[in-house]
């Protein structure tokens, strides 16, 4: 399928650009000196016969093009990973969704009855990454999950190259094992035993809490298993106003019902009250509902907050309850001897949720449910499918993980992990958590010593969030008023829509509780130093100084 006029006038001019897919701001060059190699009359299709000529493998003669062919993606991709850590490059190209589904110089997101060649996929290839966001960028604040890490990022390409499943030992020999010796490990850094311990890599920190949710009820209730909800009591669950959604969300998708979940107050900090954690749970006993499962939150999604872990697990063993920690966002703080002290107590734990595609900056996704208890994971999940889990395999079958696991198929996100923390060590991810904690202890001093700008809350942030309004000077002289209130509240979305239109950087907002909205700043991206922050204020300042 040869390319119209107009798709190879953009082609031509992206090749101009030089990788920077679009306007070329900031003088890359796409591959000192351009690959002559012509993919117009090249296309994927082969796989019915591998005879033809002109195609990828697995056809017979596909080789060369092939080498080509991935070569070219490595530049494109190479420079735009090169333009993301640009300061001089935007953040983002911002287009609304009609704009891109309606189609925008050459790029469509229809899909064709006859093949494109592969001149037009590296067309589009260049295309999806210009109108995507540059989350690997040192200026992107806005989400938990920021940077973009080279070893992780070879991880990755590995792993898809070898394209294989995590359920058994004899397709995935070598990643079974480290997925073994990775949990292993970060069982010692909780303060487990090695030996005693248990765990998975899960599809995000939701499905990790998920895990928790139901390995308690199981502990609890084995019988759940095979005769549902019904043959056992009408539980309840506790978990902070501040906590992470997945847990309503866990009860809902478990059967056990939203409304059972308890939520528990929190300090002005964001801190689950301890005393009132206590009560709650006398409270439910007494209206007939059985209590099974608390969890705490050791970096919250919004404030940065750590539960009291020592007090609430003195109140978990008190009442015979589950203790699940979700460490989501602040696990990576267990690296850092600086900081770890902010978990202190998280060994008391029955299990822990920790996503090093966070703090630890590995490429999404790579999430863990961590179990003190080995083999509950295998009798709460276990259903034995005779086409992958012979008993009867010539090696140990204990190895065949994926029992374990509510999936079948799972993606391998251990590799990645595994070749960071070789080419890191604990050291090295030490230092890039300190970074980052320290970006947020700079911003949040810069803020203190303003008057333009209002911290949430009094005191140092915990972790790497730190959560500020802008005041613009017609507002900074009024005195607190729900007239006041409604203004501010429409600050931040008003400088954000300005802010992504331009696109040189991106921050979150939100509110909370009876909060009007604010921002909240993230860092965990080690590319990220002073000068950004620095930045992003002045960017904040003159995007909102005339609302």
């Amino acid at each position: 399928m040869e390319l119209t006029q107009a798709d190879r006038r953009h082609l031509d001019k992206s090749k101009q650009d030089t990788g920077s897919l679009g306007n070329n701001d900031d003088g890359l060059k796409y591959d000192s000196g351009r690959v002559a190699h012509d993919f117009s009359c090249i296309h994927s299709k082969g796989t019915a016969n591998t005879q033809m000529k002109g195609y990828l493998l697995p056809a017979e003669d596909g080789e060369e093009a092939t080498k080509h062919f991935l070569q070219e993606l490595v530049n494109i991709l190479l420079a735009y990973i090169n333009k993301s850590l640009k300061r001089s490059s935007k953040v983002l190209d911002f287009h609304y969704p009609h704009q891109l589904k309606e189609g925008l110089e050459g790029f469509s997101l229809e899909l064709p009855d006859q093949p494109d060649n592969l001149e037009q996929l590296l067309v589009d290839c260049r295309d999806t990454l210009k109108y995507g966001v540059k989350t690997g960028h040192p200026r992107f604040f806005n989400q938990l999950s920021t940077g973009l890490d080279i070893i992780g990022l070879a991880g990755e390409w590995l792993t898809s190259t070898a394209n294989t499943n995590m359920f058994t030992y004899e397709i995935s020999p070598v990643f079974i094992l480290m997925e073994e010796v990775v949990l292993r490990k970060m069982h010692s850094i909780i303060g487990w035993p090695e030996e005693d311990g248990d765990g998975i890599f899960c599809a995000g920190g939701t499905m990790s809490n998920l895990y928790s949710v139901l390995l308690a009820r199981f502990h609890l209730f084995p019988v759940v298993k095979t005769h549902g909800m019904s043959a056992i009591p009408r539980l309840a669950l506790f978990t902070s106003v501040h906590s992470h959604y997945s847990i309503k969300k866990s009860a809902a998708v478990l059967g056990i019902g939203s409304e059972n979940v308890i939520v528990v107050r929190c300090d002005e900090r964001g801190k689950m009250i301890s005393s009132e954690l206590n009560s709650s749970i006398e409270t439910a006993k007494s209206k007939g509902l059985v209590p099974f499962y608390v969890n705490a939150t050791a970096g919250t999604t919004v404030y940065g907050a750590f539960d009291p872990l020592n007090e609430i697990a003195d109140i978990c063993e008190h009442h015979g309850l589950w203790m699940h920690v979700d460490a989501a966002w602040g696990g990576g703080l267990l690296l850092s001897n600086k900081h770890r002290v902010k978990l202190q107590g998280i060994k008391r734990a029955h299990s822990v949720t920790w996503n090093p595609h966070k703090m630890m900056g590995v490429p999404l996704q790579c999430s863990t449910i961590l179990v003190k208890r080995k083999g509950l994971l295998q009798e709460c999940n276990q259903l034995c499918a005779e086409y992958l889990f012979q008993p009867d395999k010539h090696y140990d079958v204990s190895y065949d993980t994926g029992d374990k696991s509510i999936q079948c198929g799972r993606h391998v996100d251990v590799f990645k992990l595994w070749l960071m923390w070789k080419a890191k060590g604990s050291e090295g991810f030490e230092a890039q958590i300190n970074h980052c904690l320290e970006n947020a202890e700079y911003l949040y001093y810069k803020l203190k010593r303003r008057t333009d700008f209002q911290l949430v809350f009094k005191g140092k942030p915990e972790h790497s969030n730190v959560c500020f309004r802008y005041l613009p000077k017609r507002l900074q002289s009024i005195l607190p008023s729900p007239e006041r209130d409604r203004e501010l509240h429409m600050v931040a979305p008003k400088i954000k829509t300005k802010m992504m239109e331009e696109g040189f950087t991106m921050i979150g907002y939100q509110p909370l509780e009876d909060k009007v909205n604010f921002f909240r700043c993230v860092f965990s991206n080690p590319a990220t130093q002073r000068e950004d922050v620095d930045f992003l204020i002045d960017e904040i300042v003159r995007l909102g100084c005339e609302l």
